[in-house]
C-alpha cells in the first residue's frame, strides 16, 4: 500500500458544460509532485451517476467531450504514481430519478422537503446491482486501473418493493425489524461478494474497497469483505478526534492493510475553496503514521479539471515530511498493555446515526482518557486474543453472556486484570455480577449526580468529595474486595418541588457505598465514567481511571511525563530489528460551530521516555533526522530524552538479535 495518497472526488452536476475542459497532462503531473503524491483515487462514476469516460454501461456526463478518467491514469502512471479508480456504489442520482423504485424506503418517511438538493440511496436488493456490476466489469476490463473504491455502502435498512416481496417470499413478517435484519445483511453480503466476484475473473488480485465512512467495531466479516481498510475520518468534517484513534487502533490488530483519510477542507467534502491550516495536515498524516496506517488526504476536482495548485501546496507540506519517515512505518505491530474492549464491539452500542454516533460516548470517553494518560493500548472486540494483554478494560455497558465469561475467566486464569465499570461486569441477563469483582449488585443508584470520595489524594486534585455526573450502580463490598474510595450522596436529587443553588444539590457527607473496589480480578468503579469524561471531560473522572490503572499495571511499557495534549505509541519493526517510538504534539481547539481545528503547533522540550524493551538496544537515534541519543537500559528498561517535539517526533530503538 503507498503511503501518500489523495482520494480525489469529482461529483458535477449534468447543469454545468465544458467538463474536464483545462486538464493538462503536465499541470496534472505537476501537481501530483507538488503534492509529493505516489497513488491518487480518480473517478470512474460520480454521486451524480455520470461516467467520466466512454462508456456502455453507463452515461457519459453530458458536458464531457474526453475520456478524462484515461487520460488521468495514463499521466499519473507516467509518473509512477498508482490510480485506484472510484465508482459511487450507493448514489447513482440520474438512476434513482429514472427508477425511483430502486431507491432505498424507510419504514418512515422523514418529512422533509420534496426539492431540498440531495441524493437518494439505492437499494441493492433491485436491478440497480447488476448496472453497477456492469459499470465496474467495464473500468476493470478497459482501463489500468490500481484498485477498485466503491462508495457510500453498507448494510442498509429498506423497505422498498424488492426488500418487501423478499421477505414475504422467505416468509418473514416485513413489520418484525428484528427479522427483517438478517435479509438486509444478506443483501449486503450477496454485494460484496458480487463484486468481488467481478473484480477477481477479470484482474484477479485487484484491491477493492467498499466505504461506509465508518469501520463497525466488532464486525470482523464486514471489514474482511475488503482487500484493505480507508478510515475515512475528517476530524473537522464530523468525525472530530476522537474518531480516528479509536478506530486505527482497532483496525492495526486486524492484521489488515490500512491507512487513515482525512481531507484538505476546512469543513468536509464538496467544500471548494476551503483549506485546512497545513499544521492540522502534518498532524493527521503524523498520526496515522504514528497508528500503523498509511495516509490519503480528500481533495475535490473543479468540473473544468484543473488541479488546484493550492491544494497541492498545502498536501505537499505534509506529505514531504511522510515520505521521509516511511521507511519506518512499514509492517509494523503495534505494542499494548491494556485493551479497551469496545462497546461497540460488545454489541451495547450501534454506530448507525451518522458521524456522532462513529465513537460513542463510553468508547470515546475511554480512547482520550487513555491516549492523554499515556497508556499502550489496542481496541478489541469478542474475537481478539484476550491473553496477549495485561489489562482488559470493560467500559460502562459491556455485560457478560456466557462465551465472553470464559474468555475472560481464562485470561484471569492467565494473570490478567480486569479495570471494570458502571453496569459492565452484569450478567447479559440479570442484575448479578458475571465474575468476582469483590462487590455484589444492588441496583442503579438512585442519586445522580453524586460524589466520590477517593481513600487516596488524586495527582493533582489532593482530596475531596468529587462530582460524578453519569447513571451509577449502588453495590456492596464482599469478603474479596477492598474498597479504595467510596461514594457520598447528595442531600436529595434535584427536582421542581426540592432544588439548591444552580446545578445540583450538594454533598451531604453521608456513605453511600463504595465508589471504587479492588479484588484479586482488578478494579471495578461504580460510575459510567468513561461516557461522563466524554461528555464532561471532568479531571477527576481521569485521574481515578489513572490511579486505577498504576495498580493494576505497575511495570508498563512505556512511562513518560507527556503533557495531555500529546500522544505516544510505540511500534515494533520486526523485520528491521527495531522499535519506532511515536510522539506527537497538537491542541485542537473549537471554531465556528464546533469545528475542530489545529493552527498552532508548540515545541514541547525534553521529554523523558522510559520504554520496556525485553532486547538488547544498540542504538537510538532520531528519525528522519538521525541523529543519536544518548540513552540508558537496565534490564528491560530503556530510557533517553526527546530534546524537542514539534508536532511528531520518531525514536528508533535497534536492537541486537539473539542468536
Amino acid at each position: 500500500m503507498r503511503f501518500r495518497q489523495v482520494h480525489l472526488d469529482f461529483h458535477t452536476s449534468e447543469a454545468i458544460d465544458h467538463i474536464g475542459s483545462r486538464f493538462e497532462k503536465d499541470q496534472f503531473q505537476r501537481m501530483l509532485k507538488l503534492g509529493h503524491v505516489d497513488s491518487i483515487t480518480i473517478f470512474s462514476k460520480c454521486h451524480h451517476g455520470w461516467a467520466y469516460h466512454p462508456s456502455k454501461a453507463n452515461l457519459m456526463h453530458p458536458g464531457l467531450s474526453f475520456d478524462l478518467l484515461g487520460a488521468m491514469i495514463e499521466a499519473a502512471h507516467e509518473i509512477g504514481v498508482k490510480t485506484p479508480v472510484y465508482l459511487s456504489a450507493g448514489l447513482d442520482e440520474q438512476l434513482a430519478v429514472r427508477h425511483p423504485e430502486w431507491c432505498i424506503r424507510p419504514r418512515y418517511a422523514d418529512g422533509g422537503d420534496l426539492f431540498r438538493p440531495g441524493y437518494h440511496q439505492l437499494c441493492m436488493n433491485t436491478p440497480y446491482l447488476g448496472i453497477l456490476l456492469s459499470q465496474i466489469a467495464e473500468v476493470v476490463q478497459n482501463y489500468d486501473a490500481d484498485g477498485i473504491f466503491l462508495d457510500i455502502v453498507g448494510v442498509r435498512e429498506c423497505y422498498c418493493a424488492s426488500c418487501i416481496a423478499s421477505a414475504r417470499a422467505k416468509g418473514i413478517d416485513p413489520r418484525d425489524i428484528h427479522a427483517m435484519r438478517p435479509l438486509w445483511e444478506e443483501t449486503y453480503a450477496n454485494y460484496t461478494n458480487q463484486v468481488s466476484e467481478t473484480v477477481n475473473t477479470l484482474k484477479p488480485g485487484l484491491p477493492i474497497f467498499h466505504n461506509g465512512g465508518h469501520i463497525r467495531r466488532g464486525r470482523r466479516d464486514l471489514a474482511r469483505m475488503n482487500t484493505h481498510l480507508e478510515l475515512e475520518s475528517l476530524p473537522t468534517g464530523g468525525w472530530g478526534y476522537d474518531h480516528f484513534p479509536l478506530s486505527a487502533r482497532y483496525a492495526q490488530p486486524l492484521g489488515m492493510p490500512f491507512l487513515g483519510m482525512t481531507g484538505k477542507f476546512h469543513t468536509t467534502w464538496g467544500e471548494f475553496g476551503g483549506y485546512k491550516h497545513p499544521n492540522a495536515l502534518r498532524y493527521e498524516t503524523a498520526l496515522s503514521l504514528a497508528h500503523g496506517a498509511a495516509c490519503s488526504i480528500g481533495d475535490q476536482l473543479h468540473p473544468l479539471g484543473q488541479m488546484d495548485e493550492a491544494t497541492y501546496r498545502l498536501i505537499g507540506r505534509a506529505y514531504a515530511e511522510v515520505e521521509a519517515k516511511e521507511e519506518w512505518c512499514k509492517n509494523v505491530v503495534h505494542v499494548a498493555d491494556v485493551a479497551l474492549l469496545s462497546v461497540e464491539a460488545a454489541g451495547s452500542h450501534t454506530a448507525d446515526g451518522g458521524h456522532d454516533s462513529f465513537t460513542g460516548q463510553s468508547d470515546a470517553g475511554a480512547v482520550r482518557m487513555l491516549v492523554e494518560g499515556n497508556i499502550l493500548f489496542d481496541v478489541i472486540d469478542l474475537e481478539s486474543d484476550f491473553d496477549s494483554y495485561q489489562v482488559i478494560i470493560l467500559p460502562d455497558y459491556v455485560r457478560i453472556n456466557e462465551p465472553l465469561q470464559s474468555k475472560l475467566h481464562s485470561f484471569l486464569d492467565q494473570g490478567g486484570r480486569l479495570l471494570v465499570t458502571g453496569e459492565s461486569g452484569l450478567q447479559a441477563e440479570g442484575d448479578t455480577f458475571a465474575l468476582d469483582l469483590g462487590v455484589k449488585h444492588i441496583g442503579i443508584n438512585p442519586y445522580q449526580p453524586d460524589y466520590y470520595r477517593p481513600l487516596q489524594p488524586l495527582d493533582h486534585l489532593g482530596e475531596a468529595a468529587f462530582i460524578f455526573y453519569s447513571t451509577g450502580q449502588k453495590v456492596e463490598l464482599t469478603e474479596s474486595g477492598t474498597e479504595l474510595g467510596k461514594r457520598e450522596n447528595p442531600y436529595f436529587n434535584r427536582d421542581a418541588l426540592t432544588f439548591c443553588s444552580h446545578q445540583h444539590t450538594p454533598d451531604s457527607g453521608d456513605y453511600g457505598g463504595p465508589g471504587m473496589v479492588e479484588s484479586a480480578n482488578g478494579i471495578y468503579i461504580a460510575w459510567n465514567v468513561f461516557e461522563d469524561y466524554a461528555t464532561k471531560g471532568s479531571l477527576a473522572l481521569k485521574e481515578t481511571v489513572l490511579f486505577a490503572l498504576s495498580r493494576l499495571l505497575p511495570q508498563p511499557s512505556m512511562r513518560t511525563a507527556l503533557q495531555a495534549q500529546g500522544s505516544a505509541t510505540l511500534q515494533k519493526q520486526t523485520d528491521k530489528s527495531r522499535y519506532v517510538q511515536h510522539t506527537l504534539y497538537a491542541s485542537p481547539v473549537k471554531r465556528g460551530d464546533g469545528i475542530e481545528i489545529i493552527e498552532d503547533i508548540l515545541p514541547v522540550y525534553n521529554i523523558a521516555m522510559d520504554l520496556r524493551i525485553p532486547e538488547k538496544v544498540q542504538q537510538v537515534y532520531l528519525a528522519p533526522q538521525m541523529t543519536p541519543l544518548d540513552f540508558t537500559q537496565k534490564g528491560d528498561r530503556v530510557m533517553y530524552t526527546i530534546p524537542e517535539l514539534e508536532c511528531h517526533q520518531m525514536v528508533v530503538l535497534a536492537y541486537e538479535e539473539e542468536s
